[in-house]
């Protein structure tokens, strides 16, 4: 009986940020493919959120951006509130 080859190192390093992106404040750094790879893998572990979600944006790939739109991913829009309530403005 054959074994699975160990998994990449690319692989377990994918793995470890998808856990811990909340960490991180910038993304663009990284390059596409493993930007792409990652943001797969978040998808799939079920752990994008509005953070996460804003740090992928906010990291500029076009691979990555056009990934969003394909899924019809949209970030929310935070209301503006009134910071006076009063009939006098």
């Amino acid at each position: 009986m054959k074994t699975p080859p160990p998994p990449s190192l690319l692989s377990l390093t994918i793995d470890s940020a998808v856990l811990h992106l909340s960490n991180f404040s910038d993304l663009s750094f990284v390059p596409d493919h493993v930007l792409l790879d990652l943001f797969s893998r978040t998808l799939k572990a079920g752990r994008l959120n509005q953070k996460i979600l804003n740090l992928f944006i906010s990291a500029g790939k076009d691979a990555v951006i056009t990934r969003i739109r394909e899924l019809n991913i949209q970030p929310l829009l935070t209301p503006v509130l009134p910071t006076r309530c009063s009939e006098k403005f």
